[in-house]
């Protein structure tokens, strides 16, 4: 399924592998617009890998994470083999969540972390790193999802658009690209 995405006329796939820290963004583009320029964002900051998927304005396929099979990617197989760590950037949107981030992935320590150079960094917003407290949908807790597929697993950042596109407020945004890219210098 996910190898029938890549060959959709317009999606453009992008890797790039430098450290053994990466951000991954599988549903960038139109789907879940801004994820896939975060991503790219932090990862040329922190000078961390990079995995990213851009679909075209007129294609909206959501790919549940855990269906997205590295086997019949190669790139994505080579990135998930060659980092340690990942931060997965997804987007939500909710009613009465436009200033929430939830941080889920089975890499909880990465999560604390992340949620408390998150919190300093962009205060206007409110960072959930409790599992219990993200919908089961949104968790990124399992076993097949990308995220938690490299040696030391990841988190999945699910970000409202107030901190995807740049339309919002600019410096929330460049806070939150400087974060991310901490994480991977800090590693």
């Amino acid at each position: 399924m996910f190898d029938e995405l890549l060959r959709y006329p317009g999606v453009v796939e992008e890797c790039e592998l430098r450290s053994p820290f990466g951000f991954l963004a599988i549903h960038g583009g139109s789907l879940e617009r801004g994820t896939a320029e975060v991503a790219t964002e932090a990862a040329e900051r922190g000078d961390a890998s990079l995995y990213a998927v851009r679909q075209p304005d007129d294609l909206h396929w959501h790919i549940p994470s855990a269906l997205v099979d590295p086997s019949g990617a190669p790139a994505l197989n080579a990135f998930l083999q060659h980092v340690d760590l990942v931060v997965s950037i997804h987007g939500y949107g909710r009613k009465g969540h436009a200033n929430v981030v939830l941080i889920g992935g089975r890499n909880r320590q990465l999560a604390t972390r992340a949620a408390s150079v998150l919190r300093a960094a962009v205060p206007s917003h409110r960072f959930v790193d409790d599992l219990h407290a993200i919908p089961r949908t949104l968790r990124g807790v399992h076993v097949d999802n990308p995220v938690n597929r490299p040696r030391g697993g990841g988190i999945q950042l699910e970000l409202p658009p107030t901190l995807r596109n740049r339309d919002g407020a600019t410096s929330d945004h460049e806070a939150l690209v400087a974060a991310l890219a901490s994480l991977a210098t800090a590693t």
